[in-house]
């Protein structure tokens, strides 16, 4: 974090710099910065090509601003002061089952979002690049050209969205996101090559989805809230389907001791967004509420499966 915070690897983007050169850009202190220089050296992120003079490694250019793959904002997001904060209150969550976030700024995270702008750029970029892998890996599992029409429900900016119409020619595409999100969703479809074939609506997903298409994806969406709200946006795309498919794009936890990198993010999710990770059990168990059958769930080369649901 501090790497990132202080742009040590954009600094370093032109060639080696003495820890004195570092320091003074910083506005550090040269010992105290050599330390850390030293530290971030031994974990391969930079090299110490003399004493003193250190240079970027490939692995430390990736937390460059504007580096693929958005490491830079997923640190940043993960390890800011604002996520250290709802941390200070994990015992909070364990015992009360609510977000430590709310605790510790008496908001819910997408509120807490909305009125601090620089962390809610940070946070949606680091969902692009946590999630950047996730696209191409959807798209070579499942069978798209079954549908004429998806709504990618709180897509986003319309990665995912783009990423799917690309291997789908004739598929037409619509996203559905928040008026905020919305507009950087337009920007970014406007400009993309798939821009005729998709549309962005604006709404919220507790009052209604739109209607009539023929697959409705929702991408790491539902881990984001609790079983009640997340069958309260489940239902609302019941209303919308008429004759297709729901698309849930998740982690499924595995039970037992089995090792899964959901069962730390479980913990994420419970101290800062409020949701939670699931077991297929649990998925089955929301998706019957809200008068879904599971039909299958599909692996992925990713961390991530697709969980496909008709109405009863």
């Amino acid at each position: 974090y501090a790497a990132a915070q202080l742009g040590l690897p954009d600094l370093l983007a032109d060639g080696p710099r003495s820890t004195e050169l570092l320091a003074q850009a910083t506005r550090t202190q040269a010992p105290s910065l050599f330390r850390l220089l030293r530290a971030l050296a031994s974990c391969g992120l930079l090299h110490e090509e003399t004493p003193g003079v250190f240079a970027n490694t490939t692995l430390g250019s990736a937390l460059r601003a504007g580096a693929p793959g958005a490491a830079r904002a997923t640190i940043l997001t993960l390890a800011g002061d604002w996520q250290w904060k709802a941390w200070d209150h994990f015992l909070h969550s364990l015992r009360t089952g609510k977000p430590g976030l709310e605790r510790a700024f008496g908001q819910e995270l997408f509120d807490y979002l909305a009125a601090h702008p620089t962390d809610e750029v940070l946070f949606n970029e680091a969902m692009v690049g946590m999630h950047g892998a996730v696209g191409p890996a959807v798209v070579q599992a499942c069978d798209f050209l079954r549908f004429a029409s998806i709504v990618d429900v709180s897509g986003g900016t319309g990665s995912l969205l783009a990423t799917i119409l690309r291997a789908n020619q004739r598929l037409r595409g619509v996203l559905f996101e928040q008026p905020k999100t919305a507009c950087e969703a337009r920007d970014f479809l406007n400009q993309s090559d798939v821009a005729g074939r998709c549309e962005v609506v604006e709404g919220d997903f507790f009052a209604a989805v739109p209607s009539g298409h023929d697959a409705y994806v929702l991408a790491h969406v539902l881990h984001d809230w609790n079983d009640d709200q997340s069958i309260a946006i489940l239902r609302n795309c019941r209303r919308a389907i008429a004759d297709g498919r729901l698309l849930i794009i998740e982690a499924v936890l595995p039970v037992g001791d089995t090792p899964h990198h959901g069962k730390m993010m479980d913990l994420l999710m419970l101290t800062v967004t409020g949701g939670r990770e699931r077991t297929i059990v649990e998925f089955e168990a929301i998706l019957a509420a809200a008068g879904f059958r599971l039909n299958q769930v599909i692996p992925t080369s990713t961390h991530q499966s697709i969980i496909e649901a008709t109405r009863f």
